[in-house]
């Protein structure tokens, strides 16, 4: 009998025309995991002010990194469903299902269960868990099922930041690129939280506060923050590199309430004045390359980065659908399935 497997990212509009964009930042934005308020005040925000007046400048965004086959988000995790689906056969049913748009989760399921399918994986691309990536993917999962007259056998997957089918593969390219680069500094620049986020799932009381994050422990094991660090020490590790050469910062902060620190962009403009002026950096948070990692590592860090006295930075692509990734992650799913 066949497996279900599905890869679950977070999702991109179905184009990059004001209409779509609207319609994606509307569905993500009005997740009670994403935007943590009550509801009422949530629909305001996000109906009111944000969906409206943003829409506009995020479609000229998506414009810029859109591919010709379509959003890179989605043509990688197509790509890498494909691939993963040969290197396991026919035994597996292979699919990617967005959180949010399309090819929805939803979708995925109703998919698998007209094909009788009885046990289905889901795996959250999200190497470190955050209650608004793979909580969200959890709760979606459980609302999908509760409407089912008869509930398959199913599992989700934790945080992979630990393993080496992850690590190996950006670690690999991290050192090459490293030993021919010249540069004077690794930014590991992941996507940013409230820190009232990391409070709430804070049961023990120990995140936040003065080395908190210096490693993973029973109190802190399921704290985004401490899982960045110790994913930035793993792979600093495999490729070489000392202490003294990489940095870790968070970006994509947003509204006026502290995000977890520190930020990318206080890091960034303090370097040039230090001697820190080639900087190689990467996203070890997505698995594949989107408005995050291209426009804004890519290209507005570099802008702020150079405006700041800086002279070279270099963006060191995700994962996508590379060969190594994909034989990795079908080798992990043959592992847990088995």
């Amino acid at each position: 009998m066949k497996t279900g497997i599905v890869l679950a990212n977070l999702g991109t509009p179905d184009s990059y025309k004001t209409g779509d964009v609207r319609r994606y930042l509307r569905q993500f934005l009005m997740d009670g995991r994403v935007i943590d308020i009550p509801w009422f005040p949530r629909f305001l925000l996000v109906n009111g002010i944000i969906a409206p007046f943003r829409a506009p400048k995020s479609a000229a965004v998506y414009k810029k990194v859109w591919l010709p086959e379509g959003s890179p988000l989605k043509v990688y995790g197509l790509s890498l469903a494909e691939k993963v689906q040969k290197m396991l056969g026919s035994d597996y049913m292979v699919r990617l299902g967005m959180r949010y748009q399309n090819p929805s989760m939803e979708s995925v399921m109703e998919e698998f269960r007209k094909a009788g399918i009885q046990n289905i994986q889901i795996i959250p691309l999200f190497p470190q868990y955050a209650s608004a990536t793979s909580g969200s993917v959890v709760e979606e999962a459980g609302r999908i099922f509760s409407k089912w007259q008869c509930i398959p056998e199913f599992r989700i997957t934790g945080p992979f930041y630990t393993e080496s089918f992850f690590l190996q593969p950006i670690a690999d390219r991290l050192k090459n690129a490293w030993e021919s680069g010249s540069y004077d500094q690794v930014l590991f620049s992941y996507h940013g939280l409230p820190e009232r986020q990391i409070r709430k799932g804070d049961a023990a009381g120990c995140c936040l506060k003065e080395n908190c994050c210096g490693s993973i422990r029973k109190d802190n094991f399921l704290c985004y923050r401490a899982q960045c660090f110790e994913t930035s020490r793993r792979l600093a590790q495999l490729a070489g590199l000392s202490s003294e050469h990489f940095t870790t910062a968070f970006q994509s902060r947003l509204g006026r309430d502290p995000w977890i620190k520190p930020y990318t962009e206080d890091q960034i403009k303090a370097w040039p004045a230090k001697g820190i002026k080639k900087v190689l950096a990467l996203s070890p948070s997505f698995v594949a390359d989107c408005l995050e990692t291209t426009e804004e590592i890519g290209d507005e860090y570099h802008e702020v980065f150079m405006d700041a006295g800086g002279e070279k930075w270099d963006l060191l692509p995700c994962l996508n659908d590379e060969d190594g990734w994909a034989e990795g992650l079908a080798g992990w799913i043959r592992e847990f399935t088995a």
